[in-house]
């Protein structure tokens, strides 16, 4: 991929130097995560290893000097495919899921460690398990999906998944964790962003946590890529979700914390397209003073919704295809240290959205 043009040539904004992730919905660290205090208030606790405490918001303004990326942990090595021995199928599930996607999801085991039934971000292979036949008939006879550039996906360390995002319900999220597990190995299984809103939802929170996926706070994806996991973001995020059908297909601006993070981290960050989600809930017009009386991210008005009730939010059976671009490795020129230039991060940050377009644009 063609290097990116020195930084100093690039006209930026004259916005005060602040730090890069002052707008993104990471700076509401400071308040509880919704997901935990679900959990803990149904369960006692989300995975056998103690909370991790919250950690202040950023100040408007800090000293800028190098920081260190932050120490990376022991953690469990996956195994490759070939070296999966399955036992004779038993039962329904097993049947159904097929010898391939067995494979997949006994190497996804090996995420939890020790005798527990969750990993440390609360991921279960049980539910994973008994969700899997119905992921993969959405995803081989609904939306029959279609995908390529999977070498673009690194096989270890930490990556951030770059995305665009429609379709109201997170269906594209959910295609794109089936199509990175079963597409790489040792499989890798994609760790949602999930937008605190949703992540406040009754059962609904506790349901994506169970299959890996995690409230998008400052800590938590620090966490996740200090684990050297990959994490799939949505960095137009809830504006994404609420496109109406003259937008589609056009990337609405990004948050930018997503940069800062992999900068830090030392990741790599993956452009990837979603051809079909702008397609499956055509919203005609969004209500929004009804929305912001309710307390909810959309109100839509599609063909469907809401004359046909709750099943008029139900996607339409759409061809998905989805595209990942060439790896970014930003880190490698700029280094941990450049997470503290703002305007470095957003311009990066618009590069990556300049990425995804792209994908959108050649694929359609």
């Amino acid at each position: 991929m063609s290097e990116l043009p020195p930084v100093t040539e690039v006209l930026f904004d004259d916005s005060p130097d602040e730090p890069a992730l002052g707008r993104d919905p990471f700076e509401e660290s400071m308040a509880p995560d919704p997901l935990f205090e679900r959990l803990e208030a149904l369960e006692g606790r989300l995975v056998p290893t103690p909370r991790l405490s919250a950690v202040p918001a950023a100040p408007a303004s800090r000293p800028r000097g190098p920081r260190r990326a932050p120490a990376r942990r022991a953690k469990p090595a996956l195994p490759a495919l070939a070296e999966i021995d399955l036992p004779e199928p038993s039962g329904w599930i097993d049947r159904l899921l097929g010898d391939d996607a067995r494979r997949v999801l006994a190497a996804l085991n090996h995420l939890v460690e020790g005798d527990g039934p969750y990993d440390r971000f609360g991921f279960s292979p049980e539910v994973a398990k008994a969700t899997f036949p119905f992921a993969q008939a959405l995803y081989r006879g609904y939306f029959r999906v279609k995908s390529q550039g999977h070498s673009h996906l690194p096989t270890s360390g930490p990556v951030v998944l770059a995305s665009n995002h429609a379709g109201l319900l997170p269906f594209d999220a959910a295609m794109t964790i089936v199509d990175v597990a079963m597409h790489t190995d040792p499989p890798r299984l994609p760790r949602a962003v999930v937008d605190r809103w949703a992540g406040s939802l009754p059962w609904v929170n506790i349901f994506y946590a169970r299959l890996g996926q995690i409230i998008g706070t400052r800590e938590n994806f620090a966490e996740l890529l200090d684990d050297g996991q990959l994490v799939l973001v949505f960095p137009e995020g809830m504006e994404g979700v609420r496109k109406t059908i003259a937008q589609r297909y056009r990337l609405q601006p990004f948050r930018v914390g997503f940069v800062e993070h992999a900068l830090r981290a030392r990741a790599t960050i993956v452009p990837m397209a979603v051809i079909g989600s702008d397609d499956q809930t055509p919203i005609l017009y969004d209500l929004k003073p009804i929305a912001r009386r309710l307390g909810l991210p959309v109100v839509p008005v599609t063909p469907t919704f809401p004359w046909l009730g709750p099943l008029g939010l139900l996607p339409y059976p759409v061809p998905y295809r989805i595209v990942y671009g060439e790896p970014l490795d930003f880190h490698e020129r700029f280094g941990p240290e450049g997470a503290d230039d703002a305007r470095l991060v957003r311009y990066l940050a618009n590069q990556v959205r300049r990425a995804v377009q792209l994908l959108l644009d050649r694929n359609r």
